[in-house]
């Protein structure tokens, strides 16, 4: 299988590196629009060619497969005409901007019997299938929060706001754990470069079972935090993704409520047991990730980052950027 990568860039070179490596597969080109960047993939890759032209490689006629790694007002356009020549796609996250452009990839995408695959890399980490395989078998009970923060000092996107940067890891994981779908959204945030961008904003995501889904992020933290805290009625999960080793901690934590013949009072017990950390899978999650794609071009198979998941983000990102600029306002979904 000959494939193609556009965007060259941090993320295009950890791709680049990955699907060099993949067996049955041959890294055919890689296209940058800078120039200097070349001497990189020589290093990298050798056999690879190189190119300051995307449309050299969604025009070739050998190339099976593209993986578009460039911004994501780019990724319809690109997407839309590597379909159209015949070639699956894999497409970085944000998988499109706009919801209506996502549905009309994933139609065509049908029509020509191509994979159109996001890459939302997070959920083939040990750590994700690790919490995926505690929910599923019930261990840690009926869930009823997630609270996630992602925050870091940098980087300001020029095009989009701080929610379609950094959201989309989080979101992509809260779809994977939690099957029941979503009702609305709000959201909060706040430009403080006067242009209209956010860089930092909260996000709530509500459920009618009363599970509730939190969204922290911003590009203005002193200190940079990867955290989520999953509660079930059982047992709670701690995911600190910037701990080396310990990513996972499950604690034996809960509480119950007593009923009372005063029904103004609420009593609440409370549960304190062991903290364990399990055993994680320690593969390149982005190698996985690559593996999938191509093993589901060769098998006809669904890979775990499918394009529903991609447009399930989009769609929660886009009815934020709603509510945001309608000051908060609960935007149903």
């Amino acid at each position: 299988m000959n494939i193609g990568i556009i965007g060259f860039g941090y993320w295009g070179t950890n791709l680049v590196r990955n699907f060099a490596n993949l067996k049955d597969v041959k890294l055919k080109s890689v296209a940058d629009e800078r120039a200097e960047r070349k001497s990189a993939l020589r290093s990298l890759c050798p056999a690879a060619e190189f190119t300051a032209s995307a449309d050299d490689i969604l025009s070739d006629k050998e190339i099976d497969a593209v993986v578009i790694a460039t911004p994501v007002f780019t990724h319809y356009d690109m997407a839309k005409k590597a379909l159209n020549n015949d070639k699956h796609v894999l497409l970085e996250k944000p998988m499109v901007s706009k919801t209506d452009q996502a549905k009309e990839l994933i139609e065509l995408a049908d029509r020509k019997n191509k994979l159109l695959m996001v890459d939302h890399t997070f959920l083939y980490t040990g750590a994700v299938q690790k919490m995926k395989s505690l929910i599923d078998s019930g261990d840690i009970g009926n869930i009823k929060y997630f609270d996630s923060t992602r925050i870091n000092l940098g980087l300001f996107q020029p095009d989009i706001n701080v929610l379609w940067d950094l959201a989309p890891h989080d979101i992509s994981i809260l779809n994977y754990l939690i099957k029941e779908v979503p009702y609305s959204v709000q959201a909060t945030g706040v430009s403080h470069t006067n242009n209209g961008i956010e860089n930092i904003a909260y996000i709530n995501i509500n459920y009618n079972s009363g599970f509730i889904a939190h969204f922290s992020c911003s590009w203005t933290s002193p200190v940079k935090i990867r955290m989520m805290l999953i509660g079930g009625d059982k047992k709670m999960i701690l995911f600190n993704d910037v701990e080396p080793t310990e990513k996972i901690k499950v604690y034996d934590t809960g509480y119950e409520l007593k009923t009372d013949e005063d029904k103004k009072k609420v009593l609440v017990d409370y549960r304190t047991g062991d903290i364990y950390t399990p055993k994680l899978d320690t593969k390149e999650a982005l190698a996985v990730m690559a593996h999938d794609f191509v093993s589901s071009i060769i098998n006809g198979q669904k890979p775990l980052s499918d394009n529903t998941s991609g447009f399930e983000v989009v769609r929660i990102l886009e009815a934020s950027q709603t509510s945001i600029k309608n000051k908060g306002r609960e935007v149903v979904l």
